[in-house]
């Protein structure tokens, strides 16, 4: 087992005379095992560091303590002037840093292949506090139209009224309105979503990131719909934003976000006078960090059955002549697009759109697969491993005015599919059909 004594050694709380000089104390450890790992996240996430339980178990223990000791009162004065600090495992309060968050956080990083990450209490609290570092009162954003509804209303409704932070919406596969619309000095932040909610569009985060970063604008990219797919960071984005509590929790149980980037950058966020995660505090409970990473290693997995099935069962529902939206399926516009971005040994994503084109039909439809069909559940959210489905204009979306879901092609009868791997495919796919069935038996479709 190597040197018994290393372990009992880095098991106990080091005192101020244990330290020795060298590197910058108040900086984050840099986790960048994607450098090693030709670009694959399940590689990457192989090669970020391993936490032993306290007492040797394979198991990480849970740090549950909001503060801690020290065993010299000069240690404590040095970590508050930032000479110690977490980087050397030297924690003062578990709002600033917790062990077992850091350890989550780690892993987040080498998902997403940057130099750091921070994990939070929610997806919208790390887009929120985000935001608030890049941009201060007067300041701009660029931003997709297409977009989460509450991620929309953050921008279009409270950051105008609470900070004078003003966004621009645009068709961010329009890349000459999307130039046009970023003012050089005076645009903050570029932000869209890798693969659009609901809509389904994929960005394209090259051509985006190359446009913003000529006129100075920083690019934060939400990747919750696309975890392992794609990777934003290594296609040119800057802040990587994650609702974590979807497909990475897996189990529809846990709220929990994560920001993702260089460690200026985090560490920015991370200040005692002008960080906002810091002075907001969105803290993750040491606990959720603990579940999550205990999660993470099979992510991979079943990423690659969410997309595996997902594209199986648009493709059949094509072919029975269903107006289907899937970037995995050949007549989708920016397939190309993604199959030239993708990690190719994921797939193309866990979701897809059937329109429906009115409420009514949307709810009639998801009626029968849910209660008659027991092909999936009538709820919010992605990422479960039960299908999930939501008729998105009337719900996640319902923060968009009617125009507002012309503009971001949000039809009123757009149901959206987070496909799940429970049971075996041909059984999913024949509780499919029996509800399809039934509805045709009423006389009810909606066939291309």
């Amino acid at each position: 087992m190597g040197d018994t004594n290393t372990f009992v050694f880095a098991a106990q709380k080091r005192s101020c005379s244990d330290d020795v000089d060298g590197g910058d104390a108040k900086k984050l450890m840099l986790f960048n095992p994607m450098a090693h790992s030709n670009g694959d996240p399940a590689a990457a996430l192989a090669s970020a560091r391993h936490e032993f339980g306290e007492h040797g178990g394979v198991n990480m223990s849970i740090e549950a303590s909001a503060t801690f000791t020290v065993m010299e009162a000069e240690t404590m004065r040095r970590m508050f002037t930032g000479e110690l600090g977490p980087d050397r495992d030297f924690f003062v309060y578990s709002r600033h840093f917790n062990p077992t968050v850091l350890n989550l956080s780690r892993l987040m990083a080498a998902l997403e292949g940057t130099e750091a990450a921070y994990c939070t209490a929610s997806g919208m609290s790390a887009i929120a506090a985000v935001l608030l570092q890049l941009c201060s009162s007067g300041g701009h954003v660029v931003a997709s139209r297409a977009l989460y509804g509450g991620t929309h209303a953050l921008l279009s409704h409270f950051l105008p009224r609470s900070c004078n932070i003003t966004t621009s919406f645009v068709e961010v596969a329009d890349l000459e309105m999307v130039d046009g619309a970023m003012v050089e000095g005076k645009t903050k932040v570029l932000y869209f979503e890798s693969i659009s909610n609901p809509t389904l569009k994929v960005a394209n985060i090259p051509e985006l990131s190359r446009l913003a970063h000529r006129k100075g604008v920083t690019v934060v990219v939400d990747n919750t719909f696309a975890p392992m797919v794609l990777s934003p960071a290594r296609l040119g984005a800057d802040v990587v934003v994650h609702s974590i509590s979807k497909f990475i929790s897996g189990g529809a149980d846990i709220i929990a976000g994560a920001v993702c980037g260089s460690a200026n950058f985090v560490n920015s966020m991370m200040d005692l006078q002008q960080g906002a995660i810091m002075l907001l505090g969105p803290t993750m409970n040491a606990k959720v960090a603990f579940e999550l990473s205990e999660r993470i290693p099979h992510l991979g997995l079943r990423m690659k059955e969410h997309s595996h099935r997902a594209k199986v069962f648009a493709t059949r529902l094509k072919n029975l002549g269903f107006k289907v939206i899937y970037p995995g399926l050949e007549d989708h516009p920016h397939h190309e697009l993604l199959k030239s971005m993708h990690n190719k040994d994921y797939g193309y994503g866990g979701l897809f759109c059937i329109d429906m084109e009115t409420e009514e039909r949307a709810n009639r439809l998801m009626n029968h697969l849910q209660n008659h069909g027991q092909f999936g559940f009538m709820a919010v959210s992605l990422g479960y491993y039960e299908t999930l489905m939501s008729c998105s204009g009337s719900s996640t979306s319902s923060e968009l005015s009617s125009e507002e879901k012309v503009l971001a092609g949000i039809s009123p009868g757009l149901i959206r599919m987070s496909i799940g791997y429970i049971g075996t495919l041909e059984q999913k796919w024949s509780q499919l059909e029996k509800a399809l069935t039934r509805l045709e038996e009423y006389g009810f479709t909606n066939k291309n």
